[in-house]
């Protein structure tokens, strides 16, 4: 027994003296450990380790290399206090924010087997033949469809989802706010997308050709409808019937004088009709043409006349000898008919796509026998026109379907200075006297109205409602509602011209101006 235990002693005291299997690793043998294993481990080994530890270990990141991300993990390094950084060492017990300040590649859109292939077996393609390189390269498109160095190996998240529908960013106010400089003024103004009132016009003429309606400077507005003409008092609202004609006749245009409450009426038999609308009484009646007068102008105590044969007579109303001049230079209907602000020229619009610009007769108010310019350039019936009230010399000539083009003159020269493709029929023009801008009412597809700014014919907004053409235009004498009437029988008011109470502090009064025609007109 006792030989046993001597025995069993000495074995014990002779594995003292050979290497050590069991027990920690002296710090002496660890460290000759580490050091060997920096220097021969190869390139894959310490890939290997590295995709390992950052699988196993994703709370604290490591800005270590490779091969350092094991060895920090097990003994940390101890920096001498000379070479430590100034930065303090994060809390250990502290969570990653899972917040979206990370990139997180996406799985379902990584090619892994790709990202293999590339980063442990691009090295081995070097040392291929080219032949052996483009084979490669054919069966990788064939299998993958497409271009291997095209391909990423890491593949993000797309973008953020778009904000939900109203969402706005309150910074965006901060961001932009100091960009824009201090003394630019905003060009955009509230125009309302619904009329300010509605009213029935039944048996309205569906006919491009006819000028139905008109606004006077007394705030009086004349409809024709049918073979009857109704007065609309806009600051009262009172309806008043003026005339209803006879048997087959109808009412085919009027037109306000320039000053005062008198009414020329042209109708389907060829005769002008004047109306002294205050009285409600007719005052002459006047002849001269053969087929109904579609188009009316006044300039002064001169009333200009168009009708369906193409002819245009100038009427003095002081005289018993009404007809004047008589010229005929359109060879159909003439359907437009405007005389500028200024009274210098007097532009006529007639079926045969022709434009007449007549220059006044010197020391007269009615034209010369020979238009100044005859233009060409629509390609359907020139019905509307409109003088640009701060320009006078400047005019805005809109076509019918074949045409749907707004084009603006210079009457000085006779050159088009502006065309614009509206791609709809042109009814009627009107110009703002309150702001920089045209309004054009139209007929099919969209019977809408378009506001434009002048002189660069940016759409400032579309007016909509109505079910048909927009046959005729209007504007109220202070320039701040559009009278729009449709072949739907409805008159829509839009007040789409409003002043801005701000610029215009003084109040804006219409003054009734005493017509000098009121005690010569016979």
């Amino acid at each position: 027994m006792s030989q046993f235990r001597f025995a069993n002693e000495m074995n014990s005291l002779l594995t003292l003296d050979g290497p050590l299997t069991k027990g920690p690793v002296p710090r002496w043998q660890k460290k000759g450990m580490e050091n060997s294993s920096s220097v021969n481990c190869s390139l894959n080994s310490s890939k290997q380790k590295s995709f390992s530890s950052l699988n196993a270990s994703t709370k604290t990141p490591s800005k270590c290399i490779d091969s350092d991300i094991v060895r920090a993990k097990k003994t940390p390094l101890k920096t001498p206090k000379a070479s430590r950084s100034a930065t303090p060492t994060p809390n250990k017990g502290a969570k990653t924010p899972g917040g979206g300040d990370r990139f997180i590649p996406s799985r379902s859109a990584t090619n892994f087997e790709l990202g293999n292939f590339r980063l442990y077996q691009s090295s081995e393609m070097e040392n291929l033949s080219p032949t052996s390189k483009e084979i490669q390269r054919v069966m990788y498109e064939n299998l993958h469809g497409g271009d291997m160095n095209n391909q990423r190996i890491l593949s993000y998240q797309n973008k953020a989802p778009a904000a939900p529908e109203g969402f706005q960013n309150p910074m965006r106010v901060i961001y932009t706010q100091t960009k824009t400089p201090a003394s630019t003024k905003s060009n955009n103004r509230y125009i309302p997308q619904a009329p300010d009132r509605i009213l029935d016009a039944p048996d309205i003429i569906d006919d491009y050709y006819l000028n139905l309606v008109d606004w006077n400077t007394n705030n009086m507005l004349a409809v024709a409808l049918g073979p009857s003409i109704y007065l609309w008092n806009a600051g009262t609202g009172k309806i008043d019937q003026l005339l209803e004609l006879n048997g087959n006749e109808y009412v085919s245009s009027v037109s306000w004088i320039q000053e005062g409450d008198y009414l020329a009426v042209g109708t389907s038999m060829g005769t002008v009709e004047l109306w002294d609308c205050a009285q409600i009484k007719r005052l002459r009646i006047m002849d001269g043409h053969s087929a109904r007068v579609g188009s009316l102008a006044w300039n002064s105590y001169i009333l200009s006349t168009g009708c369906r044969s193409g002819q245009i007579i100038h009427h003095d109303v002081r005289e018993r000898n009404h007809n004047i001049l008589t010229v005929s230079n359109h060879t159909q209907e003439v359907c437009g008919l405007k005389w500028s602000t200024d009274g210098k020229y007097l532009a006529s619009g007639g079926n045969d796509n022709v434009l007449n610009i007549w220059a006044t007769a010197s020391g007269h108010h009615y034209s010369q026998p020979q238009p100044l310019y005859t233009l060409t350039s629509h390609q359907a019936a020139v019905k509307a026109l409109a003088w640009c009230p701060w320009q006078p010399h400047i005019l805005a000539s809109g076509g019918g379907t074949a045409d749907r083009h707004i084009r603006f003159w210079n009457c000085q020269s006779g050159a088009c200075v502006n065309s614009i493709d509206t791609k709809s029929q042109v009814c009627a023009l009107v110009w703002s006297s309150n702001y920089k801008e045209i309004a054009s009412g139209h007929g099919f597809a969209n019977n809408q109205l378009i506001i434009w700014k002048y002189p660069s014919m940016v759409k400032a907004t579309e007016l909509t409602g109505h079910t048909a053409r927009v046959l005729h235009l209007a504007i109220s004498p202070d320039g701040s509602t559009i009278l729009s009437a449709g072949a739907d029988e409805t008159l829509r008011l839009w007040k789409c011209f409003v002043k801005n109470p701000v610029k215009n502090k003084e109040g804006v009064q219409a003054k009734v101006k005493t017509s000098l025609l009121k005690q010569s007109i016979r």
